[in-house]
């Protein structure tokens, strides 16, 4: 933990005395500037990214490994520090020449999950490129890439565009992709990140290198967590045991374990604790689905998704014994009529946010009700659905 972030755990202090003193530390889609243990990968992607030290463009690259592997807290925490610091590299040869233009490439980060057209994508790449706002309305694709392209043809280095997320359900796939990049002016390349392997992707036809992330070790899990605690919790919250519990419980999975561990901190707010104890760390596991959505996944949902999703939450089991109980029911606390409620259910359930379970009935004839069952950690969306403004 650096100076900056001692002085802030200490300017935190009110005289109350808290177990979370920051949850943004404890989320688990939260990426640090310096991710914890991924000095191997970081060291791949430094050498497939060398030719941008040279104001040259590397090839296309896909970067791929399991959820929870730290793919986009890697490239995330690398993009930003090269568009610092080859920024800063870049004004000082300009402040010297008074002339010459910028003599290395631009990086742009592009969530999947946010852009799921071909307009967000084109918009997302031109608003991280150019000053000033780009308007999200009155405006359409094809203007968008020529805008690009009038943007990008005065530039010899080009930009670097990593494309996170790719494959997931209700993204674009990896042939849509594709096809949005060959809309791109030639001076930029792509770095693709997913979970599948480069043999079950197309991705890879059009790529010079796959630079594979392992799931993390069992003892770089527990310095992740006692990493984060160590910001987000008071001193003591979280112990080396504890960690060691989550971590291997995790099985790789930063983000199931900084799930359980938010969870388990919850709870032991709750409760009154002081530190997290064994039931504490139990309640937060046992919060946690296997398999479990990705939060991001379900924080990128349109609002009105989140709100539904947020009162299924809060049905007792006979009011969700079916979809259509559970419609009825959540459409008398949101904007929405039943039948939209009803629609997005089943949009959620299809999506795999969600999970349909039949109800067999002794009684009765037809096909069964089913109800549904998230498949997500609902502790840390209900909180971090709060945090984010969507208490109504």
């Amino acid at each position: 933990m650096d100076i900056e972030a001692r002085i802030k755990r200490r300017r935190r202090r009110d005289g109350e005395p808290r177990l979370i003193l920051e949850y943004e530390s404890l989320s688990p889609v939260t990426h640090i500037s310096e991710p914890v243990d991924r000095g191997p990968v970081l060291e791949r992607l430094l050498d497939y990214l060398d030719p941008v030290f040279d104001g040259n463009l590397p090839p296309n690259a896909y970067v791929y490994g399991p959820k929870g592997s730290g793919k986009s807290a890697v490239v995330t925490a690398l993009f930003s520090h090269l568009t610092r610091l080859l920024a800063e590299r870049n004004a000082a040869i300009y402040t010297t020449t008074r002339a010459q233009s910028a003599i290395s490439p631009a990086f742009v980060y592009v969530d999947a999950r946010e852009t799921t057209s071909e307009f967000a994508f084109y918009h997302a790449v031109l608003d991280a490129l150019v000053e000033e706002s780009v308007p999200e309305h009155g405006i359409g694709t094809e203007t968008l890439k020529s805008r690009l392209h009038q943007s990008l043809g005065g530039s010899r280095t080009g930009v670097v565009v990593a494309i996170d997320h790719l494959g997931e359900p209700g993204n674009i796939t990896e042939a849509e992709f594709v096809d949005l990049f060959a809309g791109l002016p030639s001076n930029v390349s792509w770095l693709a990140i997913g979970r599948a392997l480069p043999s079950e992707t197309v991705l890879t036809e059009y790529t010079a290198e796959s630079i594979q992330v392992e799931p993390y070790q069992r003892q770089m899990l527990v310095d992740v967590l006692m990493t984060r605690a160590s910001v987000g919790l008071a001193q003591q919250g979280l112990d080396h045991r504890a960690a060691r519990t989550i971590a291997e419980w995790a099985d790789g999975d930063a983000h199931d374990a900084l799930a359980a561990l938010f969870g388990a901190a919850e709870t032991a707010t709750a409760a009154g604790h002081d530190s997290i104890d064994t039931a504490d760390l139990d309640a937060g596991i046992d919060a946690v689905p296997r398999p479990s959505v990705s939060l991001g996944r379900v924080l990128a949902l349109p609002a009105n998704r989140q709100r539904v999703l947020r009162r299924l939450l809060e049905l007792n089991d006979d009011e969700r014994s079916s979809v259509q109980e559970a419609s009825e029911h959540i459409s008398q606390t949101v904007d929405l009529s039943s039948t939209t409620v009803k629609r997005i259910l089943y949009e959620l359930a299809e999506s795999g946010i969600t999970r349909r379970v039949t109800i067999e009935e002794a009684e009765g004839k037809g096909r069964p009700p089913s109800r549904l069952e998230p498949r997500f950690p609902t502790v840390v969306f209900k909180r971090l659905f709060e945090l984010n403004g969507g208490r109504e």
